[in-house]
Order: structure tokens, then sequence, then C-alpha cells
């Protein structure tokens, strides 16, 4: 029972990261743009390092309101870039912004000898010391934002997966694509104060990649998503706590080890039913 008690929180918080990551996730792998969470999450994650250095607790109010500023303006660089007509892909631009965010952010600490932990928490997180007001303010924040993409849903939906089509309907796009990068700094700076760089990507991508390989649907890869990510973030936990790892990168190798089993089994079946 104190085993369950300890692990209901961290659990938890899985199951929100697991349901607003998923559905980001099949926007973000419509758009073609799979590495812009790893990108933002470096992004803020380097604005809580700046923050750290100027004297802030990592996990205070002024270091997440940092953080949060650094993801604006990655959001904002990544909406002004985006255009079928440019010759350079948006890939290209999120993945020299994440390289050059890495490096600042260990340029930095390199300063302070004494927050090299802070780097190694920014990448696997630690999401067994989540407390329970933590899960309350992130539920709070991810279905506030949650509710902003409901009902705006067509919008987003047909930037991400007819952007020329919104283009002819009149819509701005480089402006919803700050709405909806904005509103994915806000999760972003949220997610890697828990979970860390490396596990807030694997809950967006990973089950989203996961139910592409058995649905076309935006319902069923939604439904398919959701029940991978739980399922991976209690077995991650559990197998974290049992062999005695660091939880992040237990659930990240745990979320590799499911797709690949998902992809193997889809494999079988196909050449069953050939």
């Amino acid at each position: 029972m104190d085993i369950l008690a300890f692990l209901a929180a961290p659990f938890v918080a899985s199951l929100i990261l697991t349901g607003i990551h998923a559905y980001l996730g099949v926007h973000v792998v419509e758009r073609g743009v799979i590495f812009v969470d790893l990108s933002l999450a470096q992004i803020a994650a380097f604005g809580t390092t700046v923050a750290v250095l100027a004297g802030f607790d990592p996990h205070g109010t002024g270091a997440y309101w940092m953080s949060l500023t650094f993801a604006f303006l990655g959001a904002a660089v990544f909406s002004s870039v985006r255009s079928h007509k440019v010759k350079i892909p948006q890939e290209a631009i999120i993945g020299i912004c994440y390289a050059v965010a890495s490096a600042a952010a260990i340029l930095a600490m390199s300063k302070s000898t004494a927050q090299t932990e802070h780097l190694k928490e920014m990448l696997v997180g630690n999401i067994l010391t989540v407390s329970w007001a933590e899960v309350r303010k992130t539920a709070l924040l991810y279905g506030g934002i949650g509710l902003f993409h409901f009902l705006l849903r067509k919008k987003f939906l047909l930037i991400s997966m007819h952007p020329q089509e919104a283009e002819k309907q009149g819509l701005s796009v480089r402006w919803w694509d700050f709405l909806f990068y904005a509103s994915f700094g806000f999760v972003v700076t949220s997610s890697v104060a828990i979970a860390g760089v490396l596990l807030v990507f694997c809950y967006l991508i990973v089950p989203s990649v996961g139910a592409m390989l058995y649905a076309e649907n935006i319902g069923p890869r939604l439904a398919i998503g959701w029940t991978m990510g739980t399922l991976v973030s209690v077995l991650g936990v559990y197998l974290s706590l049992k062999i005695d790892l660091p939880t992040g990168a237990t659930i990240v190798c745990t979320f590799g080890l499911v797709l690949l089993l998902m992809g193997l089994f889809r494999g079988v079946v196909k050449r069953a039913l050939a």
C-alpha cells in the first residue's frame, strides 16, 4: 500500500501527459515537424537554465515564466518559417534551434559546476518526485489548453493536414501556427519541469507513431495513442521502481521497446492475412 501511495501522483501525472501529448502528437506528425517538441522543449529548458544562473529556483515561478518566454520566442520563430514556397525546410530550422539551445544550455551550465544535476534533470527528468500540487496545477493548465484546441479544432486540423486548402479559404496560416506553437509552449514548459526533455518527446511522438501503424482516422489514432501511453507509463514506472533505475530514462526505453513490438506484431499480422 505504501508503494501504491508513492506511485499515485507520478501515475496520474503520466496520464495527464499522455492525454495532451498524444493529441498534439497527431498534429506534429501530420505537419511533418517531428522534432518540434524536442526543439521547443530544449528551448524552454534553456530558459530555465538562464533563470537558474540568475539565481531563481529551478522549480519556482520566476524560472517558469523565463522558460515560457523562451518557448514563446521559439513559437514565433517556428510559425514564421513555415511555408511550402520556402526552399529551406521548416524541419531544418527546428533542428538548428534544438542544437543551438542544447549547446547554449551546456555552455551556461559549464559556468556553474554546482548545477550539473540540473542539466541531467532537464534531459531525463524525475517524474517520481512530482507532488499532488504540481499534478493539480498541470491538470488545470492542460485542461484549459485542451478546451482551447477543442473549440478551434477544425482550423487547427485543417492547417495541420491541408495547409494549402487553409490558405485558399483565407486563413492566416502563420497566425494560426503561432497560436498552435504558443499553446504547445505552455504544455512543453510544464512538461519539461515534470518529466524532462526526452520523456516529453516520447509522450508526444511515440503514441502517435504507434497509432499510425493501425489506424488512419483521427479518432482511432487518439484512442490507440492514449491506451499505449497509459500502459507504457504504468510499466515504465513499475520497472524503474522494481529494478531501481532512473524513471524518465526507463519510460523512454519502454516506449521504444513497445513501439518495436507493435511494429513487429503488425508485420506478423499482415503476413498472416496475406
